[in-house]
């Protein structure tokens, strides 16, 4: 499928509007424990790989950075993620504002969703919020999205 019949195919699709919307303040980010949350499908060697409609998300360990993309979207341009995977989640830039003492701490455990997904609603009201309950328990104050 093209692009352009992806797009066509969005144009009608009304965003989702919210009655109540949840806010919250966090701590200072010098303070603050940081996650990274991603579309990439990325995963662990030994995890299993993102199917078509899969809503579900993988659970990406910091401390083993052997992350495997498995978009099957053709749009999907994996060169910038084979050259460098800080073009999908940039854990070593945050390594960095850590060591500045810019933000408190890399969060030892990041999300990764398959973002080739057509309908949304299984992750708006399952697997996300299941997401951030997971990153909320292990003391994760701020996550950065990186949409792919």
């Amino acid at each position: 499928m093209a692009d352009r019949d992806v797009k066509a195919m969005a144009e009608s699709i009304e965003a989702p509007s919210f009655d109540n919307v949840a806010f919250t303040t966090p701590p200072d980010l010098s303070k603050a424990t940081v996650a990274v949350v991603t579309s990439a499908s990325l995963h662990h060697e030994d995890q299993e790989d993102f199917a078509p409609n899969d809503i579900g998300y993988r659970v990406l360990d910091n401390d083993n950075r052997d992350y495997q993309t498995g978009h099957w979207s053709p749009n999907f341009d994996s060169v910038g993620f084979a050259a460098d995977f800080n073009t999908v989640i940039p854990l070593d830039r945050l390594d960095e504002l850590a060591a500045q003492g810019k933000i408190g701490k890399v969060a030892s455990t990041h999300l990764s969703y398959a973002g080739n997904q057509f309908d949304l609603s299984a992750v708006r009201m399952d697997s996300g919020p299941a997401g951030a309950k997971l990153l909320k328990d292990e003391g994760v104050d701020v996550v950065l999205l990186t949409p792919v």
